[in-house]
């Protein structure tokens, strides 16, 4: 009686090496782009919208912090509404339970104190540094294919019966196996594809916008975002999306295997899982 082989795992090449070098260099850029940011959000910790702003206008989002009988309290307001997030945004505390009113906890900002031009120093060197990895990943990914093979959807993934079972299998937290691991689910390509070609350029742009000296040679980015006050509130909410795709991406790594997927990313070798077979 012939028994049937027991389905094997097989190890395939997943990522190539300048796929991982990006990556990675993204990911340190990204984490002190932020930091750097929120250090010169802090220095006036308001947003507006249109092209001038400044204390005593209407403002769309604003973090400070007000004192309530010899406390220092943190408030955060969102157009007409008041949140106390003492501890987190507008009062925070140092290792001595010192109250400090900042915006931003200083063990999230780069400088930790208020050095606004150190801040944008880091930002800006950053930036360039973030725009040219970008440009060596957009240029390896068109011409090695990259876009095309792994990130653009097959038409079969555009079904809309595929894609809500991609979302049915994600809530339940069961992952592809075998060939279907092979490639990237289309949540992951149209995760990828909103935030390469649509999140980073418009994050790009609004920074830019935010530049006197290119908007005197570049005017057009005004109406593009609607003034400079404009541009910095979308430059904030972009950054925010971006750090909502970041976790949203880093919980998928550990729920779906996080050693498999890591090493896949430091070394390119990847296990495809046998299909399941119940």
């Amino acid at each position: 009686m012939d028994e049937q082989a027991a389905p094997q795992r097989e190890v395939i090449h997943r990522h190539s090496l300048a796929v991982r070098l990006t990556h990675w260099i993204n990911v340190l850029c990204l984490a002190l782009l932020l930091m750097s940011g929120l250090a010169i959000f802090n220095a006036h910790p308001a947003l507006y919208w249109g092209h001038t702003g400044h204390i005593g206008m209407p403002f769309l989002l604003a973090i400070g912090s007000k004192t309530d009988n010899g406390r220092a309290v943190g408030i955060t307001r969102v157009a007409d509404m008041n949140f106390d997030t003492t501890g987190v945004l507008g009062v925070s505390y140092d290792d001595n339970g010192r109250a400090l009113r900042r915006a931003f906890p200083s063990w999230l900002t780069l400088p930790s104190n208020a050095a606004l031009a150190l801040a944008r120093d880091w930002h800006f060197l950053l930036a360039w540094l973030f725009v040219l990895n970008g440009a060596v990943y957009l240029v390896f990914g068109l011409i090695s294919g990259h876009v095309r093979r792994d990130l653009l959807p097959n038409t079969d993934q555009l079904r809309a019966r595929h894609v809500l079972a991609e979302i049915w299998s994600h809530v339940r937290l069961r992952y592809p196996r075998g060939e279907a691991d092979r490639r990237y689910n289309v949540l992951q390509k149209f995760s990828y594809l909103l935030v390469v070609f649509v999140l980073l350029p418009v994050m790009l742009l609004s920074g830019l916008t935010m530049s006197p000296a290119v908007t005197a040679a570049v005017p057009v980015l005004f109406d593009l975002f609607g003034g400079r006050q404009s541009a910095r509130t979308i430059h904030f909410i972009t950054a925010n999306l971006l750090v909502l795709f970041v976790l949203v991406h880093v919980l998928q790594v550990l729920v779906s295997g996080a050693f498999n997927r890591m090493r896949a990313m430091l070394t390119g070798r990847y296990v495809i899982r046998p299909e399941r077979t119940s």
